[in-house]
């Protein structure tokens, strides 16, 4: 009796020192949610931002991980389906326990996690340009606002290039539409007619171009410079440059300055016919800097092909990540608030050779720059700003959005303050 009693404490004690090693080895790592899109309609874009913060994570374990921990990435594929978002973030906080999530591209897959994160009370990290008119304490944007891409992009057209009629090209979801509205906006406070405003938008992964870019070029006939202002989102991009290609539609005659083709888009597309188009990020591939050689070399040594090309919100993520890790270690921790509360003020460096900060409102610091499409796939960097521009999470150009302002530091914590009513009209 006593040996049967014995081998069953033995095997107890085992399951106990089974089960504590478990949970020990869960403690000793940190673990970070990658949630990009790995099929479907986005993964022609999505995928790379994967890669890229696995790159990111294993470069950090290199330096001995943080607060002596090694980082673990738990990646899952929302599909480019957009509820699908929501569940996955979930699934991450919740079931896996990350401490931080970097992920989404376009805003409706944003929309759909913010409710989570702020439910949660966990931090997502945004890496693309989006359309401003949101601040959430739980989200951090390092990609563009409209006043970081929109805004200067039109400035460019309208001061370098004499444009006076404009066609606002979008994919059909809340990104483009709310972005065209603002430059609707503002280029009517510019002077520009009604009449030589063309406002379109097509379903995602629209692919029969033939009759949209006949009506560009229609447009285009009537005696003024016309250029196409283009939020057309993933793969849908690929046959509406082939068609415009087709129909001869030249950047001498109609440039197309574009908001989401980087790089890694042009990778799979003719280049040829695109030759002599724009478009205006924060950042590329062929930005001449120590910082950004460095991380190319780092980007194709760990994909295993110098065939790869960089883009913007691998700079982004590349950016988030950093300010991320920094704010752990200023923080000493990895809980949430601490961490929200550390990221205000964190200053690194951008790959354009300067450093970008985490501002109040919970985007960033960063230049524009306009780049023309080469032969190549690459940029020709033809414009920049002087200095870094400060994201602003509302529009000066939309009546309800300029009485509001936008500040996560203690005690304000408010995403949407309005001048008028002095009061905070929600988180965002």
């Amino acid at each position: 009796m006593n040996k049967v009693f014995n081998l069953s404490l033995a095997a107890l004690c085992t399951t106990l020192s089974f089960s504590s090693a478990t949970v020990l080895a869960a403690d000793d790592t940190i673990k970070v949610g990658v949630l990009h899109s790995l099929s479907g309609t986005m993964a022609i874009s999505e995928t790379t931002l994967k890669d890229t913060v696995l790159m990111l994570i294993d470069e950090q374990n290199k330096k001995g991980g943080l607060l002596g921990k090694k980082l673990e990435p738990v990646v899952v594929d929302p599909a480019s389906n957009w509820p699908l978002f929501a569940e996955k973030a979930r699934e991450l906080i919740e079931k896996e326990k990350v401490d931080v999530v970097f992920g989404g591209w376009t805003s409706v897959s944003r929309k759909s996690m913010l409710p989570v994160f702020e439910e949660l009370n966990s931090i997502l990290f945004y890496p693309v340009q989006y359309e401003g008119e949101e601040s959430s304490k739980n989200v951090f944007y390092t990609g563009a606002a409209p006043n970081q891409q929109a805004i200067p992009a039109v400035d460019y057209l309208m001061d370098e290039l004499e444009v006076e009629r404009w066609v606002l090209a979008g994919t059909d979801y809340v990104y483009p539409r709310t972005t065209n509205k603002i430059l609707e906006a503002y280029l009517k406070s510019k002077g520009v007619a009604e009449e030589d405003i063309m406002i379109n938008y097509t379903p995602f992964g629209h692919s029969d171009w033939q009759s949209i870019v006949s009506d560009i070029k229609k447009f285009g006939e009537a005696g003024k410079k016309t250029a196409v202002v283009s939020t057309v989102n993933g793969d849908a991009n690929v046959p509406f440059y082939k068609e415009l290609g087709a129909q001869g539609v030249s950047s001498e005659d109609i440039p197309v300055i574009a908001f989401s083709v980087g790089e890694e888009e042009l990778s799979g597309m003719d280049t040829e016919p695109l030759v002599g188009h724009l478009a205006a990020w924060n950042y590329f591939m062929s930005v001449d800097t120590e910082v950004n050689e460095e991380f190319v070399e780092t980007w194709q040594s760990f994909i295993k092909s110098d065939k790869r090309v960089t883009n913007d919100p691998m700079e982004a993520h590349y950016i988030g990540f950093n300010m991320w890790a920094q704010a752990v270690t200023n923080a000493g921790t990895t809980d949430a608030e601490a961490v929200q509360d550390a990221l205000i003020g964190v200053s690194v460096p951008n790959l354009s050779g300067g450093y970008s900060t985490m501002l109040p409102n919970h985007h960033i610091t960063k230049p524009v720059l306009i780049g023309e499409i080469q032969d190549d796939g690459q940029f020709d960097i033809v414009w920049e700003t002087t200095g870094l521009v400060a994201g602003d999470a509302w529009s000066n150009y939309l009546p309800e959005s300029a009485k509001l302002f936008s500040s996560w530091s203690k005690p304000f914590s408010c995403g949407a303050f309005n001048v008028e009513t002095k009061k905070c009209s929600g988180g965002n």
